[in-house]
């Protein structure tokens, strides 16, 4: 169905959508963007779009940006997944940003905020090795020394920490008490002495990293909000962290649809395209019936955040991330099976979906943690 949008998000949509179609629409233009799969992120193509305005969309208008909500974020992430556009230093940007703009000085919000706008990256670092779904029971920490503070431990499966100005650091700054007491976020410029950005080898290419702390001063000023209050402060940036991985998602998986469709539609066996087969031609009608009831979903909970953007929407942004997670593995793994050998494929890029989409029911709280967390919400 075709999504109702006012003027100006359609022009906006649009102009995203040549964009990547002129700037990474085929597969010879992604490869020599990303180094052939390796670098999910491209720094010039990105300063392509800060030159454009488009980085800045959800910043205020204060630093530069055009103070735009939820419902704009969302299609904008929607529209550049869709177009394969290697820009996969934005949701953690935003991410942090967020953070700042909520809890940051003044300084940090300047120094950060209109970075956004510019071009510039940032990362947030919570998982430990032994603190993943359970976050809280995180054990780097970070104790006051010399007027500051110095960080010992490690964390990992950091993304872009590698390519970014800064490092959102959750750290333990108090002992005792319950696992969510006592935690405390930082501000960690990534050349700092004393950290170490380790990358981890995965299918998705370079992405993740080991972060190793090893006597890490960090000033005074780096805490971003309040000593102690860590948790709350993570608990505030949920809804735009599921939100953003539900867009994304959203967008990748009607890149598989769609790329699935053009292949049964052309591709003949027995006389006749595979995709007038009963068996292939319902499991598309199905596919496409999840996709819209998700789009549903997703535009819904962006338009009731930008309704009451201090409302936290636990439950909403959960099922938007659950559905759209699982939709997206879904749709690339059928994907793969009606391309057949050519799924597998590097040239026809039905895997490269399949392994973007596999992590994303993992990343973000998987997609266990999400149907708990909608549970709660039912008194469960």
């Amino acid at each position: 169905m075709p999504r109702v949008l006012s003027d100006e998000r359609r022009d906006f949509v649009q102009a995203i959508a040549e964009f990547c179609r002129r700037e990474c629409g085929t597969k010879q233009q992604r490869d020599e963007l990303t180094g052939g799969g390796e670098h999910p992120h491209n720094q010039e193509l990105y300063g392509k779009m800060a030159e454009l305005g488009w980085l800045g969309a959800y910043i205020p208008e204060e630093y530069g940006g055009a103070g735009l909500g939820m419902t704009e974020l969302c299609l904008f992430l929607e529209e550049t997944a869709y177009g394969r556009a290697p820009i996969g230093g934005f949701a953690t940007t935003i991410i942090s940003a967020a953070a700042y703009a909520k809890f940051g000085s003044p300084e940090q919000k300047r120094t950060v905020l209109e970075g956004v706008v510019a071009g510039r990256l940032e990362a947030v670092s919570m998982s430990e090795p032994g603190a993943g779904s359970d976050v809280g029971a995180l054990t780097c920490k970070a104790e006051r020394r010399d007027g500051g503070w110095v960080i010992n431990g490690q964390k990992t499966w950091c993304s872009n920490a590698h390519i970014s100005d800064h490092i959102l650091l959750t750290a333990r700054t108090t002992p005792g008490g319950t696992k969510h007491e006592g935690l405390t976020q930082f501000m960690v410029p990534t050349g700092t002495p004393g950290l170490e950005i380790r990358g981890i080898d995965t299918m998705g290419g370079r992405e993740v990293n080991d972060l190793y702390f090893t006597d890490c001063f960090l000033p005074e000023d780096a805490v971003v909000g309040t000593v102690d209050q860590g948790w709350k402060q993570l608990m505030a940036g949920l809804n735009l962290e599921r939100m953003i991985l539900a867009a994304l998602m959203l967008g990748t998986a009607r890149r598989a649809f769609d790329d699935t469709v053009g292949y049964v539609k052309e591709r003949e066996q027995f006389g006749r395209p595979i995709g007038s087969f009963q068996a292939l031609r319902h499991r598309i009608a199905d596919m496409a019936t999840e996709l819209e009831c998700a789009r549903l979903l997703l535009d819904d909970v962006a338009r009731q955040i930008d309704a009451d953007p201090e409302r936290t929407f636990p439950r909403e942004a959960s099922m938007a991330k659950l559905k759209c997670t699982e939709l997206a593995k879904h749709v690339s793994l059928e994907g793969m099976q009606m391309l057949g050998g050519y799924g597998y494929a590097t040239e026809y890029g039905m895997e490269a979906l399949l392994r973007e989409t596999v992590v994303s029911t993992v990343y973000g709280g998987t997609s266990e943690i999400q149907r708990d967390i909608i549970g709660k919400t039912y008194g469960l």
